[in-house]
Protein backbone atom coordinates (compact mmCIF):
# COMPACT_ATOMS: atom_id res chain seq x y z
CA UNK A 1 0.00 0.00 0.00
CA UNK A 2 1.37 3.48 -0.96
CA UNK A 3 1.76 6.37 1.43
CA UNK A 4 -1.64 8.00 0.03
CA UNK A 5 -3.40 5.11 0.41
CA UNK A 6 -2.52 4.61 4.11
CA UNK A 7 -3.71 8.29 4.45
CA UNK A 8 -7.34 7.27 3.07
CA UNK A 9 -7.55 4.02 4.87
CA UNK A 10 -6.71 6.15 8.09
CA UNK A 11 -8.48 8.84 7.46
CA UNK A 12 -11.69 6.89 6.35
CA UNK A 13 -11.64 4.87 9.63
CA UNK A 14 -11.38 7.89 11.46
CA UNK A 15 -14.43 9.33 9.73
CA UNK A 16 -15.97 6.61 10.81
CA UNK A 17 -15.37 6.44 14.48
CA UNK A 18 -16.07 10.45 14.31
CA UNK A 19 -19.42 9.10 12.82
CA UNK A 20 -20.15 6.33 15.66
CA UNK A 21 -19.20 9.69 18.27
CA UNK A 22 -22.07 11.45 16.65
CA UNK A 23 -24.48 8.81 16.71
CA UNK A 24 -23.61 8.85 20.34
CA UNK A 25 -23.77 12.42 21.32
CA UNK A 26 -27.11 12.75 19.18
CA UNK A 27 -28.74 9.73 21.43
CA UNK A 28 -27.84 11.30 24.36
CA UNK A 29 -30.28 14.30 23.33
CA UNK A 30 -32.80 12.00 22.75
CA UNK A 31 -36.12 11.59 25.04
CA UNK A 32 -35.87 8.83 27.64
CA UNK A 33 -39.52 8.09 26.71
CA UNK A 34 -40.85 4.58 25.96
CA UNK A 35 -40.99 4.69 22.23
CA UNK A 36 -37.56 6.56 21.97
CA UNK A 37 -35.31 4.28 24.42
CA UNK A 38 -35.50 1.35 21.70
CA UNK A 39 -34.92 3.21 18.94
CA UNK A 40 -31.88 4.78 20.40
CA UNK A 41 -30.29 1.19 21.47
CA UNK A 42 -30.56 0.03 17.97
CA UNK A 43 -29.16 3.35 16.56
CA UNK A 44 -25.96 3.04 19.35
CA UNK A 45 -25.04 -0.68 17.98
CA UNK A 46 -25.45 -0.19 14.16
CA UNK A 47 -24.40 3.51 13.92
CA UNK A 48 -21.12 2.20 16.15
CA UNK A 49 -20.96 -0.82 14.14
CA UNK A 50 -20.06 0.72 10.57
CA UNK A 51 -16.67 2.09 12.12
CA UNK A 52 -15.52 -1.22 13.67
CA UNK A 53 -16.88 -3.42 10.57
CA UNK A 54 -14.50 -1.10 8.32
CA UNK A 55 -11.67 -1.68 10.60
CA UNK A 56 -12.37 -4.95 10.27
CA UNK A 57 -12.37 -5.08 6.61
CA UNK A 58 -9.04 -3.24 6.37
CA UNK A 59 -8.01 -6.34 8.72
CA UNK A 60 -9.05 -8.54 6.31
CA UNK A 61 -7.63 -11.66 5.74
CA UNK A 62 -7.85 -12.22 2.28
CA UNK A 63 -9.81 -10.36 -0.44
CA UNK A 64 -13.41 -12.47 0.00
CA UNK A 65 -13.09 -11.86 3.50
CA UNK A 66 -12.55 -7.59 2.59
CA UNK A 67 -15.62 -8.14 0.83
CA UNK A 68 -17.53 -9.95 3.37
CA UNK A 69 -16.72 -7.25 6.11
CA UNK A 70 -17.77 -4.34 3.21
CA UNK A 71 -20.85 -6.30 2.94
CA UNK A 72 -21.51 -6.12 6.72
CA UNK A 73 -20.59 -2.21 6.36
CA UNK A 74 -23.39 -1.49 4.04
CA UNK A 75 -26.04 -3.58 6.05
CA UNK A 76 -25.07 -1.73 9.12
CA UNK A 77 -25.16 2.05 7.51
CA UNK A 78 -28.06 0.97 6.13
CA UNK A 79 -30.08 -0.12 9.60
CA UNK A 80 -28.53 3.23 10.55
CA UNK A 81 -30.44 5.06 8.08
CA UNK A 82 -33.81 3.42 9.43
CA UNK A 83 -32.63 3.53 13.05
CA UNK A 84 -32.40 7.15 12.63
CA UNK A 85 -35.62 7.43 10.35
CA UNK A 86 -37.70 6.51 13.03
CA UNK A 87 -35.98 8.46 15.98
CA UNK A 88 -36.59 11.60 13.56
CA UNK A 89 -40.27 10.62 13.92
CA UNK A 90 -40.26 9.76 17.75
CA UNK A 91 -38.53 12.98 19.00
CA UNK A 92 -39.14 16.13 16.94
CA UNK A 93 -36.50 18.15 19.19
CA UNK A 94 -33.68 15.99 17.27
CA UNK A 95 -35.13 15.30 13.66
CA UNK A 96 -32.99 17.93 12.24
CA UNK A 97 -30.10 16.17 13.93
CA UNK A 98 -30.93 12.77 12.80
CA UNK A 99 -31.71 13.87 9.24
CA UNK A 100 -28.00 15.44 8.59
CA UNK A 101 -26.67 12.03 10.35
CA UNK A 102 -29.16 10.15 7.75
CA UNK A 103 -27.81 11.98 4.85
CA UNK A 104 -24.30 11.44 6.20
CA UNK A 105 -24.40 7.50 6.37
CA UNK A 106 -26.63 6.94 3.18
CA UNK A 107 -23.00 8.87 1.53
CA UNK A 108 -21.17 5.50 3.70
CA UNK A 109 -24.09 3.45 2.09
CA UNK A 110 -23.19 4.10 -1.71
CA UNK A 111 -19.35 4.32 -0.65
CA UNK A 112 -20.16 0.74 0.48
CA UNK A 113 -21.81 -0.37 -2.66
CA UNK A 114 -19.18 1.21 -4.91
CA UNK A 115 -16.23 -1.23 -3.20
CA UNK A 116 -18.42 -3.95 -3.50
CA UNK A 117 -19.27 -3.46 -7.47
CA UNK A 118 -15.50 -2.61 -7.66
CA UNK A 119 -14.86 -5.89 -6.16
CA UNK A 120 -17.11 -7.74 -8.48
CA UNK A 121 -15.77 -6.29 -11.44
CA UNK A 122 -12.63 -6.62 -10.94
CA UNK A 123 -13.31 -10.10 -10.67
CA UNK A 124 -14.25 -10.41 -14.32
Amino acid sequence: MTKSNEKLTYDLEEKFEQFGEKVIILSKKASKNPVALPLVRQLIRSGTSVGANYMEANGASSKKDFKNKIHICKKEAKETMHWLRMLAKADDSIKEECRQLWAEVQGYAKMFSKIISSIQNNKN
